[in-house]
């Protein structure tokens, strides 16, 4: 990459970061793609980015699910799980789903009641409570499903419950996941997960509902062979994108399908839960990867955080259009609680992180009555704040229950792992980008110390904000609706696959006002007639809201994604601004 000079000269911005151009060798890739496709060069630079070659430009544009799709087989248990499961469907065996309370286990086990209703048959949902239960299977609930059920499946945990998994005994278990597994697996019928030790690692980037979804393709496949017709699972793919999203799987390989198929079924409204979720959330236009990440997800989120832990599921799963508004109204209340709990936790952890420092390779802090089901979302800023790993722990009774969130290239999940397999934790596991613990309070010092160098030996001290990637300058003029949905059609952005931004140099500011807690509303231009609107969520999260408010009169260098905003049936273009600094 070439370092010899920041973007526009800016090596801090407004949020600390610098910013990065193109290079000349991405700049004469793109420019070769544009003559040898005919694609807007816009487009040509996202594929030039992403290293797509002129002969594969229309197949990534328009990525096919049975070109993608991996062979379910190719995941270690798979063919016997889908067996096992479809013998319980063929002789109306009873079954339980035990599913995580977060989007990507809600949107598992939605996946499975839906599928097993189109079939004929229902199945027990359980989703245990975050404060009471805590993360996967337990003992005494995986004991009670057994004697009531001759099969459990664990869709988004159950990799690492050996002792709960025991528990069920009389009932056959499989579980469906995708969480780090460990030196030795549980003993039940299957365990599906991309990333036990033994597999290669080729789908590590599916989530849960991702797993779930190719074990229905495989139950499929042995349907077909005793010719035996089973549901839509394109009609699913809904379920599938959501999960994805909201899990902040990476955007890659098979990923990109299911988000794109299943945005388009989203579209058609057939879902009665997601619809009546959208219309309370002010949903207005055609769904988006952001509208699932930040407005569809942290409602269903909110069941398992601050309310009941399977309100997101029945959502999910409802084909009763007045359960559907019903439980719609009741997240979207929950959601507004959660964000008053995680405000109140967000500025006390901020405080005791600064205290305690934030330069090293772990920024974490810890407070009594701190609610387990915000301690995540705040763990999430504070790795925004600082580019480090997070970690928050609320304490209760002497027992610490906490989140962490790491940043990219840093494995946070195998480091908390491996120290609650040292005893250092009571329990721990996750993922690279995110993961949970348990922890005595009276060894909360001693545990972050060892996670810290830990991840001191991966670097994590070393790392500051990120920079900011840019792929040039824009003029308000040029920001056409065109642009913006040439540009998204090489998408879905999200973990892993960045929107490109722009920056639109030397803007003057007409207005800046904030709207909501933390949110600016921003309208610019370049003095020769044309103005674009912006919006910053959380601005006021950073200096940025502050500053541009108080513009008084300077110029900025504005920088963010294009987004189109359908307002009355009319479309716009708005910038989504992430960053700015003084011209």
């Amino acid at each position: 990459m070439d370092q010899a000079a920041a973007f526009l000269g800016v090596e801090t911005s407004l949020t600390g970061r610098r910013w990065v151009g193109p290079g000349v060798e991405a700049v004469r890739a793109s420019e070769a793609l544009h003559q040898q496709t005919g694609l807007p060069m816009a487009v040509c630079q996202v594929l030039a980015r992403r290293g797509v070659p002129a002969a594969e430009a229309e197949a990534f544009l328009a990525p096919a699910l049975r070109d993608l799709l991996p062979d379910p087989r190719s995941l270690r248990d798979m063919e016997i799980a889908a067996k096992r499961f479809l013998q319980a469907v063929k002789t109306r065996q009873k079954i339980a789903i035990f599913a995580d309370y977060d989007v990507d286990g809600g949107g598992s086990a939605a996946l499975l009641l839906v599928w097993l209703r189109q079939m004929g048959r229902e199945a027990t949902l359980y989703v245990p409570d975050r404060i009471d239960e805590g993360y996967g299977p337990n003992d005494e609930a995986m004991a009670d499903l057994a004697s009531k059920h001759d099969l459990i499946i664990c869709v988004d945990c159950g990799t690492l419950s050996h002792g709960p998994i025991a528990a069920a005994v009389g009932a056959d278990v499989i579980v469906l996941d995708h969480h780090l597994g460990g030196e030795t697996l549980p003993e039940c019928v299957a365990v599906v997960n991309p990333n036990r030790q033994d597999e290669d690692g080729a789908l590590a980037h599916l989530c849960a509902a991702g797993v779930v979804f190719l074990m229905l393709v495989e139950a499929g496949r042995q349907l077909r062979e005793v010719e035996v017709k089973g549901p839509d699972l394109m009609a699913l793919l809904d379920l599938v994108a959501l999960a994805t999203v909201a899990d902040v799987a990476p955007l890659i390989g098979v990923n990109r399908a299911f988000v794109r198929q299943g945005l388009k079924v989203m579209a058609r409204r057939e879902r009665v839960g997601i619809s009546a979720l959208s219309d309370v959330a002010r949903m207005d236009t055609a769904p988006a990867a952001y509208h699932l990440g930040f407005m569809l997800g942290p409602r269903i989120n909110a069941g398992g955080r601050v309310g009941k832990a399977d309100l997101g599921a029945r959502l999910l799963a409802t084909d009763d259009p007045h359960e559907a508004a019903a439980l719609s109204e009741k997240l979207d209340a929950l959601n507004t609680e959660r964000r008053d709990v995680e405000n109140a936790v967000r500025a006390a952890a901020l405080a005791q992180a600064e205290e305690r420092g934030t330069d090293g390779a772990l920024v974490w802090a810890a407070g009594a009555g701190w609610h387990p089901g915000v301690v995540g979302i705040v763990a999430s800023r504070l790795k925004e704040a600082t580019g480090r790993p997070a970690v928050v722990i609320g304490l209760d009774e002497g027992i610490g229950k906490g989140s962490g969130r790491s940043v990219s290239g840093i494995d946070l999940g195998a480091s908390i792992q491996k120290l609650a397999m040292q005893g250092v934790l009571q329990k721990g596991g996750g993922h690279k980008m995110a993961a949970g613990l348990t922890v005595e309070e009276g060894k909360l010092e001693e545990a972050m110390t060892q996670l810290s160098a830990l991840l001191e030996k991966q670097g994590a001290h070393l790392l500051g904000p990120s920079d900011l990637r840019l792929e040039g300058m824009l003029m308000p003029g040029a920001a056409s609706v065109e642009l913006t949905e040439a540009v998204e059609s090489a998408g879905p952005f999200g973990a892993g696959a960045s929107a490109p931004r722009y920056v639109f140099a030397d803007m003057r500011i007409f207005s800046a006002r904030r709207v909501g807690e933390s949110h600016l509303k921003v309208s610019f231009g370049d003095g020769l007639g044309t103005r674009l609107d912006a919006i910053c969520f959380g601005a006021y999260d950073s200096p940025l809201g502050p500053a541009l408010e108080a513009h008084g009169g300077a110029h900025f260098h504005l920088a963010g994604r294009l987004d189109i905003n359908t307002w009355q049936g009319r479309q716009t273009v708005q910038l989504r601004l992430e960053d700015a600094a003084r011209v």
